[in-house]
């Protein structure tokens, strides 16, 4: 199955938080992204290049708690900005959901602005593998974020996914391969550590 990195998502209590964790890890300001009202966030954007990003979420208390729990385990995070999830492109997500691993989620029909999408959200926030699992998305039409974006000159390079069960997050990975960016390495603590590309150089986003 064809799948593409989609983008990188940096969850954080503000947003404000969030984006002085990127510059501090990246020395990159983020640009305009928008409201998701259905789970009560908003973000920023960074481009990465052609079709990918790099986006900063929180919750936005301009708009109402969501009666279910918010996604990427938003809820349950003390707030701290970091590196916790990244999501898959595919050209069709309800398959990509059936060779995922359970709890991968149901695919969500949303819209924001011009764009709409389709993405697997777990009905409790959580993903396979501590999060390390990819959210799977499909975009529909011709509309993406990255189109829109500056190019700032930043780009991912490499995905490192750190799990105790590495074994057996690198097999559920096997369905969406090949993925050459992605490196998948054994660990006490799950960790997800991206290497980007600067126009001041390389560096690491945690």
């Amino acid at each position: 199955m064809q799948a593409t990195i989609d983008h990188l998502v940096v969850t954080a209590g503000t947003l404000g938080a969030g984006l002085a964790h990127v510059a501090a890890c990246l020395g990159q300001d983020l640009d305009p992204g928008g409201q998701h009202p259905v789970m009560g966030t908003h973000n920023r954007l960074l481009s990465l290049g052609p079709g990918c990003y790099l986006e900063v979420i929180a919750p936005d208390p301009s708009l109402p708690a969501p009666a279910r729990p918010r996604w990427f385990r938003m809820d349950d995070r003390d707030g701290t900005p970091r590196l916790t999830n990244w999501v898959l492109r595919t050209g069709d997500v309800d398959t990509a959901l059936s060779v995922a691993p359970d709890g991968a989620g149901l695919a969500t029909a949303l819209t924001r602005g011009e764009y709409a999408w389709r993405i697997g959200i777990p009905a409790d926030g959580r993903l396979p593998f501590d999060d390390l699992f990819p959210a799977l998305i499909e975009w529909q039409g011709i509309r993406h974020p990255s189109l829109a974006l500056p190019d700032r000159g930043c780009r991912l390079t490499a995905l490192d996914l750190t799990h105790p069960d590495a074994a057996a997050l690198d097999r559920a990975l096997v369905p969406f391969r090949p993925l050459p960016d992605i490196r998948v390495a054994p660990g006490d603590t799950p960790r997800l550590t991206a290497r980007i590309e600067t126009p001041a150089g390389p560096r690491i986003l945690t």
